[in-house]
Order: C-alpha cells, then structure tokens, then sequence
C-alpha cells in the first residue's frame, strides 16, 4: 500500500450553515510539539488515486469555466470520505482554466471514462463551465444511464438548470440552483433549499453550500456509519463557534491601491480547499491574486492529489509590492512554505512595513509563530496545532484579526476568512455582495 501525506489525523475545519446539513463534533487529536504532520498508510489516494477494491467510484467532470471552489470541494471531501474521485477533462486538454482563473489539471480525458460504472457522477457549475459540459455527448450519455439506473447524480449552481433541466432528467423533481438560474428550472419543482435531494438525484445552489452538497453526497453514497467516521475525521463548526465568527483586536485600516495586490504562496501538499476558496473569493472582489510556487514545477500537488498551477514562481515576485499576504496550510505544504527562504524574506519586509499578511489552518502556527510573526498578537489555527500557539494569545473564533494580521482555523472557515479581507479593504457591502454571488451566508 502506497505511503502518503495527509493532514494531522486528518482533520479539517468545515463551516457551520443554515442548512439542511449541520454537523458539530469537537477535535480530540492533538499534535506532538516535536511532529507537525504524520504519514500514513491508510486507504487514502495518492497521487496515482489508487484506492481499495471497496472504494466507491465517483466521476467530477470539468471544463473551460467550471467553479473552482465547487470543484476543489467535492473532489476534496469525496476523497476524505474514501471515494476513488477521478477528476475527467470534456476539453481536448487535461489542464482545465476555471471561471476564476484557477488552473487545475485533471486526472483523464472524459473519452476514457464512458465505460466505467460510477457510483456518482458529480456536476459543477461556474460559467461557462455548465454549458462545456452540456455540449458533452458523452457525458449527457452517461449521466441520462445513471439516473435510468437510479444511481446517484449530484449537480450545484448552473448545472442543475443547464445539465439536468435541459436534458429532461429533472421531470417531476424537486431541484435547487444557484438564484441566477431559477428561471430556466420549473417553478412547479424548484425549492430554496440550500441542499435538495429526490430520489437519486441531489442538488445544490452554488459555492457557498458546496460543503453541504459534497456532504450529503457522502451520506447517501455510504451510510451513516461512514458518515460518522468522516466526522471524526473533520472538525466541523458548531452554533457556538458561529456566533463567534470574528475577533478583532488592535484595528486598524488596511489601505491598499484601486485594485489591492495579493500574493498566495502554493506548496506541494497544500490544503487546496483553503487556497482556492481564497483566490476565488479575492478574485471575485476585484482583487489581484498572485499564485505563487515554491516548488522549481508552477504544478503543485495538493493535500488532497488535486493538481494545481500556479501563475508565477516565488523567484518571479520577490520584488513586487503586495498588500497582502496569505498563507494556506495543509500538511507538508506549510512546512515547506516554512523552508522557502525567498518567501520568509517577503513576509518579513511586510512584517517591518506593517502591511497586511495573514494565514489559514496550520500555517500560522508552523510559518508566523515559528518565525516570531506573532510575538504579542492575538491569533487562532487549526486545533491540531493550537498547542504550538501560546495559551494567552489564542483567540477562538474563527477569523481572528489583530492589526493587520488576519488568521484563521482550517478549510471550513476559509470562506469566512476571504470574506473578512475583502471587509477590510472595501467595506462591508462589498464584502455582502461578494457574499450573495456565492451563496453564503456573511453576517
């Protein structure tokens, strides 16, 4: 069985909602001060997505346009469950652009997969990503089988309208999908549901409930046994931690030119759900954002085998002005953030020019803690590291602010973390719209 790295006992931080599917359990690993990450031989994918023979088999189809964050979520999850995800290119390349110009590089070809049975053929939205994969023949073939089948079907945002409805595989169903479609789905049938499942088909409205999508597209695809045992696996946040959605100690305003210049550093075996939801919401807000690797390769594997390219190298950036920093975690992917020279010695000069910079999961705690970054502020992490950040100077919300540096728990507040910087520099309204495009609630 193939060695692999994974994140601490595997945990994770996924965001509380109002909807059909909130789960709360409370993290019981604890990291040794001496290891940050483990290895392990346990059935999860490497990057080759071999998996046991008992692995349900799941497709996600991606094109030109697709949602990034969808994407990187369902994958994401639906691996940490023990599926075998394979990620299918309908483009005539694997290397797919998303809507927010994230570059992500599928496993195959969609033409290779039109024989295999799948127990799950999950559709995400973005545009013009939906209408790729409605132009796809085989794919249309393969999912109008699956639903003849009564096996599992899933689509979010665009695509329940623009897949499912128009090729009449919605007929006398409930659906839900993102509010900028619900015009071309039957009034009759159509929900506000942030989740809907009927019969073998599950719907869903777009990023901002793509967990609660991929989550109960694990339930239905296992059962409650492997349910719970994904949920000992994440840390999930509670009503309690909701409420508590920001700390704010030692404000301050952050400034920034028209368009605010962003650098997120990439690793291998990045947390890919916390650097993409943060590119993407940063981008949605007009912001600039860089995606910079350390590596020699602009192709990163991520924690999660997802493969993703950067824009630059960090060579390429090691003289440019930003106004903020963010660092995502995952494990080893901050501690080889941590061993980038090039990259402390950019944060260090914003450090000194006390310009905004901030980090997500583990990186505060194995980057800023461990270079003095946050000697006397206010911080919080994932709390399988929470140990390595001193006692007096732990905050427990989930996005922490204190001057002009910002972190936060783990994948699951990464929304909420991106949202909080764009309140930063553009102000709550902003950051209220940017909220309702992904279909999230931002109080």
């Amino acid at each position: 069985m193939a060695m692999v790295l994974r994140n601490v006992c595997g945990a994770h931080i996924l965001p509380p909602s109002s909807g059909k599917l909130t789960f709360s359990v409370s993290s019981k690993f604890a990291v040794p001060s001496s290891r940050r990450f483990c290895i392990s031989s346990g059935p999860q994918l490497s990057s080759s997505h071999s998996a046991l023979p008992t692995a349900k088999k799941v497709i996600v189809p991606i094109g030109f346009g697709n949602e990034e964050i969808e994407v990187t979520v369902l994958v994401d999850v639906l691996r940490r469950a023990g599926a075998d995800v394979l990620m299918a290119s309908v483009e005539d390349e694997l290397q797919v652009e998303c809507s927010r110009k994230v570059k992500i590089v599928a496993d195959t070809q969609i033409s290779s997969c039109d024989k295999t049975k799948f127990d799950l053929i999950a559709l995400p939205g973005g545009m013009p990503g939906s209408a790729r994969l409605q132009q796809c023949e085989s794919l249309k073939n393969m999912t109008v089988d699956q639903i003849d089948q009564e096996k599992l079907v899933g689509a979010i945002s665009s695509s329940p309208a623009l897949l499912l409805e128009q090729w009449g595989l919605l007929e006398a169903r409930m659906a839900t999908c993102h509010p900028g479609f619900v015009d071309k789905i039957s009034p009759t049938f159509l929900t506000r549901a942030r989740v809907q499942t009927d019969g073998c088909i599950t719907t869903s409205q777009g990023p901002g409930t793509a967990i609660d999508f991929a989550l109960s597209l694990v339930e239905q695809l296992y059962d409650q046994e492997k349910l719970n045992e994904l949920q000992e696996r994440l840390v999930l946040g509670s009503k309690v931690q909701k409420e508590a959605l920001k700390s704010e100690f030692n404000p301050v305003s952050w400034k920034a030119a028209r368009v605010p210049q962003v650098l997120v550093p990439v690793s291998m075996g990045v947390e890919e759900m916390e650097a993409v939801i943060v590119i993407d919401v940063l981008r949605r807000a007009n912001m600039n954002v860089i995606v910079a690797s350390v590596e020699q390769d602009l192709q990163i594997l991520g924690s999660g085998s997802i493969k993703i390219v950067a824009d630059k190298h960090i060579e390429d950036v090691k003289d440019s002005h930003f106004d903020i920093i963010i660092l995502p975690g995952g494990m080893p992917g901050a501690d080889r953030l941590h061993s980038c020279s090039v990259l402390k010695k950019i944060i260090r000069k914003q450090f000194k020019e006390e310009r905004p910079f901030g980090g997500i999961g583990v990186a505060p705690a194995v980057v800023f803690e461990a270079n003095g970054w946050l000697r006397g502020k206010k911080a919080t992490c994932d709390p399988v590291c929470m140990q390595n950040l001193p006692r007096r100077r732990v905050a427990t919300s989930r996005v922490v602010l204190d001057g002009y540096i910002i972190t936060s728990q783990g994948p699951g507040t990464a929304m909420e973390f991106s949202l909080c910087i764009v309140e930063k520099f553009f102000g709550k309204e902003r950051a209220a719209s940017v909220a309702k495009g992904l279909v999230f609630d931002y109080e």
